[in-house]
């Protein structure tokens, strides 16, 4: 008769932005977890079903290893977000000024067609308005390359940890196979 050998399995479900989807693939491969189905799920993200050996060697400092990946993984994502994030809110609350202005300008030439000084300072404001409209990406951009400056030696910083954890985890599951 032939002998079966039965493995339990303990199962994980992550959800990661679908971006970041091949990256947290590969953090948590390097912890023994082998992704099952990766299936969309709200907000354009993705779940990853992940499945490993119950009986796995050096489990708690696996476990261990792989929180703190994934506490430097979260900060490494929020990092990189951050470069954005204020630029964004600076563009978008300049661009509703220009967009104001404009209106603004449209509804004097608009309304007041009888006097030339009013249609004049509403076709100035309106040039005003797209002129603000127009320079929000230049500004936008320079914003992101300042942060981006400011942020880069903690974004490699957090890299450099989150690839010592991973070479970490990827160590422990080798001395299981030994």
């Amino acid at each position: 008769m032939e002998e079966k050998n039965f493995v339990a399995y303990e199962y994980k479900t992550k959800t990661v932005k679908a971006e970041d989807q091949p990256r947290a693939a590969d953090m948590y491969e390097a912890f023994g977890w082998e992704i099952t189905s990766a299936a969309p799920s709200l907000g354009g993200g993705v779940a990853l079903s992940l499945k490993r050996d119950r009986k796995i060697a050096h489990k708690q400092e696996l476990n261990k290893t792989e929180r703190q990946a994934e506490s430097v993984f979260e900060t490494l994502l929020n990092l990189k977000r951050s470069v954005t994030l204020g630029a964004s809110v600076f563009a978008y609350i300049l661009g509703v000024v220009g967009a104001l202005v404009l209106g603004g300008g449209m509804s004097l030439v608009m309304t007041v067609s009888n006097s030339v000084p009013a249609v004049a300072g509403g076709i100035v404001l309106g040039v005003v308005g797209l002129i603000l409209c127009g320079i929000n990406y230049i500004i936008y951009k320079n914003i992101a390359v300042k942060k981006t400056e400011k942020v880069q030696p903690a974004i490699d910083e957090n890299e450099e940890k989150l690839a010592n954890l991973l070479e970490r985890g990827n160590a422990l599951l080798a001395a299981e196979i030994i």
